[in-house]
């Protein structure tokens, strides 16, 4: 039985590694790839990765948007999206959906039958399929690859920056109260043990702007994000402001970023700064 375990190995190795390079092939057509992370839920880190990756594509920019959020897989619904269904090459690998004027998008969200269906997987099955999402994915020649994973810093987010060896970096998404900024400071230790770049820290939700007056209210307070970006010397990126159409835009499928009725708003303002400064921190 060693006997025969020898002779399997060697063909294992030849396998692992024809497999890493079919996944570095992949990777070397993509400029950029860019990791969005937040040690929290419920911070709009999956709105802030889509309109990032509109606002880069809408800049005339190839961009991929990869969603690893495996068990709440939002994006499809946030580019309006949802239902849509994957389809295979000839050569039998992915083709990503597509959003606009060319933004592609790969989710766990569409292979689902049913939106509603929870998805029961442990750590090798969540590897398994964000390899699948990197290697056999068409992805084609692009500037960014954005990649939008669940909050925490678990299995999806480790095993991107395992398989994809030398990212850009990433970007942290946090709000302003204390007990978000308390767990998004994991983040930041996540990156520095794994030696992960970080781009910067963007303040979401950061005060109310009135549409009707203008005035803005601090709702959840502002500068936890600023102040903890500080204190741990990274780069703080901006605040994104509460406005609320950015959360109909998110119901409505389409990205706050490409609304033309909100260009001279503040969020938008906002965004548009944050993305110049991402795309600045990437090429350096």
């Amino acid at each position: 039985m060693s006997e025969q375990k020898g002779c399997q190995a060697p063909g294992a190795q030849q396998s692992k590694e024809a497999e890493q390079k079919e996944i570095r092939e992949t990777l070397d057509r993509i400029k950029h790839k860019i990791i969005v992370l937040s040690g929290k839920g419920g911070v709009g880190k999956s709105t802030i990765a889509v309109n990032l990756a509109a606002a880069l594509s809408a800049g005339k920019q190839r961009v991929g948007l990869l969603d690893v959020d495996i068990h709440g897989p939002s994006v499809p619904k946030l580019l309006g999206l949802d239902g849509r269904r994957l389809a295979t090459s000839v050569t039998g690998k992915l083709l990503p959906a597509e959003h606009g004027s060319g933004l592609k998008v790969i989710s766990v969200g569409f292979l689902l039958d049913d939106m509603n269906t929870a998805v029961i997987w442990r750590g090798p099955l969540k590897y398994g399929i964000i390899k699948q999402f990197i290697k056999d994915v068409t992805w084609g020649e692009l500037d960014y690859l954005i990649v939008d994973s669940p909050p925490g810093t678990g299995d999806e987010p480790l095993s991107v920056c395992q398989l994809m060896e030398n990212p850009d970096g990433a970007v942290i998404v946090t709000t302003p109260q204390d007990v978000a900024v308390l767990d998004v400071r994991k983040s930041v230790s996540f990156c520095r043990q794994l030696g992960l770049p970080i781009l910067g820290v963007i303040e979401n939700m950061s005060g109310f702007v009135c549409p009707h007056c203008g005035k803005e209210t601090p709702l959840f307070k502002t500068g936890g994000g600023k102040a903890m970006a500080e204190e741990l010397g990274v780069p703080f990126l901006g605040s994104v402001p509460i406005e609320p159409a950015i959360a109909h835009d998110a119901d409505a499928g389409r990205p706050f970023c490409g609304d033309a009725s909100c260009q001279s708003s503040p969020a938008q303002k906002s965004f548009n700064e944050i993305v110049g400064k991402i795309i600045k921190a990437a090429a350096k």
